[in-house]
């Protein structure tokens, strides 16, 4: 009886009926897994995004741009009052119509009492305890950011009164008033403490505190005639981002357990 080819290929079978292996390229790179698991590999492992496409990688959160693009636009504006000043621009008419239009409007006893919030005895010790608190309370980023911030603000403000050498509304013959040093010392202190403080207290009024006594300052310095307006601005504008990366070390230390709780109720 001879021979069919089915009868010699079902000779040439393996008694178990296991799968042979093939060799063709396009099975032989192919993962198998007999428990329907993915394969453990980068593709295999990643999981849709949340609009369904399949193999994307979830977003990695990243610096916030909001406080670079006011750092920057608050120095542009630092640079253009700084060039104003140097070079006599027209910012410097209505600047000196406001100075003489508010200058000895209010008591001298008054606005030297104002004016005295910007003094370094006054503001850095406000400071320094708000910085001792939040360093007590595991903020150490943070209370060293806002000592920096205060170190930095002489080493700032003096460069440029000896580099624009201005005059001051009272004191013609004598230099050096841009920009204010008294008000980026406020500043720098009583912002700077209202943001340490800021997460252990319930609502806003540190900073609402801070933005009174700051601008009280301010007015003050205007008022009683120590500084043109444009010094004033100028000197906030200063101080800007140095109470951006306060804030930012503020925002990277621990979370407070009076506000895990709140958020948790």
């Amino acid at each position: 009886m001879s021979e069919t080819p089915r009868s010699r290929e079902t000779e040439g079978d393996t008694s178990t009926g296991l799968p042979q292996r093939r060799t063709g390229h396009a099975f032989a790179h192919t993962p198998h897994r007999s428990d329907s698991r993915p394969p453990q590999t980068p593709r295999g492992a990643r999981q849709p995004d949340p609009g369904g496409r399949p193999g994307t990688i979830p977003p990695v959160p990243g610096r916030p741009a909001t406080p670079l693009l006011i750092a920057a636009l608050c120095g542009l504006l630092f640079s253009l009052v700084t060039w104003q000043v140097l070079v006599s621009g027209p910012l410097l008419a209505p600047d000196h119509a406001l100075s003489r239009a508010l200058v000895r409007t209010v008591p001298d006893s008054v606005t030297e009492s104002l004016s005295d919030l910007g003094n370094i005895p006054v503001a850095l010790p406000v400071l320094a305890v708000a910085m001792a608190y939040a360093a007590r309370r595991g903020r150490l980023l943070a209370a060293g950011a806002a000592g920096l911030a205060m170190a930095l603000v002489p080493a700032l403000v003096i460069p440029f009164k000896l580099w624009t050498a201005r005059p001051g509304p009272l004191e013609p013959w004598a230099a050096g008033y841009f920009p204010s040093g008294h008000t980026a010392t406020a500043a720098v202190a009583y912002i700077g403490a209202a943001l340490l403080v800021r997460p252990y207290t319930r609502g806003a009024w540190p900073t609402a505190v801070a933005l009174v006594l700051t601008g009280a300052t301010a007015v003050g310095l205007i008022l009683r005639g120590w500084h043109w307006p444009l010094d004033v601005l100028a000197s906030l504008l200063l101080c800007a981002p140095l109470l951006l990366g306060v804030a930012l070390a503020v925002r990277r230390g621990p979370v407070s357990r009076r506000s895990t709780r709140r958020s948790s109720g």
